[in-house]
């Protein structure tokens, strides 16, 4: 906790970062909207890159390219597990609280209103926003972590939930999705701040599939270092940031972790809507017009201070709680273990075949596409559990394995 002092500090830091823009800049755009300018730095939807040249996927005054590709993600059973995952915390019934499904729809609000005022393709930045969550497992990180450790144990590889957001959409249902979608999904990165977002050179498949390659194959080292390949892309990357800093904390609230007077800036559940507000307008101020994304030095030393708050108040203490973790790490042990002998042993009675394979490959066939799962057994099973809600997770693994228990949810107790 924060002394009185401490807390005037940084709330007199916070109040050097504007709630407005400047008249000059309102004058500025204002003036260009009148006179029809178009941002050049924008990504036009005759832009649009696909790996196949598809006559179905051709945009028209209708549905503009970017907007097929919302449109290919809203449709994917992916998406509508996202309302089953957890965003931060797990095993608590209280509805208030954010799940994965909110927040993407978060990320794609506040990145939108960002890309409206710099006059971006708003088309491809909710593209972009909805579609950045799809591979992510259930449980959140800790999920993500356990996966992870298991899979790079087995394979030497690495699993990312941006990575697998990607496979998803280019893979596993082969939804052609362009590349710009694409790249911003897997550039999308909120776990990692910066103050100035340049754009990549990314500007084919084969530098994109060579880049994912790096992602899997060599770890942070390759996804710390990616960049979009579009402003969109940055715009996305920074609001995915954005949602999640002050909602996080309300939702520590909500679930009765923290106290509202718990944050060093004094604004509990409140800095949610100060930072939307003032980031949004720092980000806007500092970027129109120019070939990058970029924030104040006050902004950018902000969202780490609040960041770290959360790390050490929240994410390091709530989400998958006491001896909870211990318990689902080694059902993540045991499924990935039971998915695989039954892959080798070819049982298809066994739900990986039944839940995931024959769905998969029913996909993919609407494209006359296969889902070549006997050429990587171990991928088999990552695509499976990292699409399962954590309602289905823990369903399953109680059924396979009736000795792991997991937390029971009590909704009056909570309430």
């Amino acid at each position: 906790m924060a002394t009185n002092q401490e807390t005037a500090v940084i709330k007199a830091h916070m109040d050097r970062i504007p709630s407005a823009l400047s008249p000059e800049l309102v004058e500025r755009i204002a003036a260009d909207r009148a006179s029809g300018y178009v941002n050049p730095y924008r990504c036009n939807d005759d832009q649009v890159i696909r790996r196949i040249d598809r006559a179905a996927d051709k945009g028209t005054l209708m549905r503009p390219a970017f907007m097929r590709d919302t449109e290919k993600i809203l449709h994917l059973p992916a998406y509508t597990r996202y309302a089953g995952k957890t965003q931060v915390f797990s095993f608590r019934s209280n509805d208030d609280l954010s799940r994965r499904g909110l927040h993407v729809q978060l990320v794609s609000r506040i990145a939108r209103d960002i890309g409206r005022a710099l006059g971006l393709n708003c088309d491809l930045i909710e593209a972009i926003g909805l579609g950045h969550d799809l591979g992510h497992t259930p449980f959140g990180h800790a999920g993500e972590r356990f996966l992870n450790d298991i899979f790079h144990e087995r394979t030497g590889r690495y699993f990312f939930h941006n990575v697998q957001s990607v496979r998803v959409l280019d893979a596993l249902y082969g939804r052609n999705v362009s590349l710009q979608t694409l790249d911003g999904v897997l550039c999308h990165n909120g776990e990692y701040e910066q103050r100035v977002f340049e754009l990549s050179d990314m500007g084919s498949f084969d530098q994109f599939d060579q880049t994912v390659e790096d992602c899997i194959a060599t770890g942070y080292s390759a996804i710390e270092h990616l960049r979009p390949m579009t402003l969109e892309g940055c715009v996305v990357r920074i609001s995915d940031i954005l949602a999640y800093v002050g909602r996080d904390r309300q939702d520590a609230i909500a679930a009765g972790l923290l106290s509202p007077d718990a944050f060093d800036d004094g604004r509990g559940g409140a800095y949610n809507s100060w930072i939307l507000t003032h980031a949004s307008i720092d980000i806007v101020e500092h970027s129109y017009g120019k070939p990058r994304i970029e924030m104040s030095e006050d902004l950018f030393e902000e969202i780490r201070r609040a960041k770290r708050e959360n790390y050490e108040k929240i994410y390091s203490k709530g989400g998958i709680e006491g001896d909870s973790e211990a318990e689902l790490r080694e059902a993540f042990v045991k499924l990935y273990d039971r998915c695989l002998r039954d892959l080798n042993s070819g049982d298809e009675s066994s739900y990986i075949f039944k839940h995931h394979i024959s769905r998969i490959e029913q996909q993919l066939s609407y494209y006359d596409r296969t889902y070549a799962w006997q050429d990587d057994k171990d991928q088999a099973v990552v695509d499976y559990i990292a699409s399962m809600t954590d309602g289905y997770f823990c369903e399953l693994t109680s059924k396979l394995f009736p000795g792991l228990e997991f937390p029971h949810r009590t909704y009056i107790n909570e309430r």
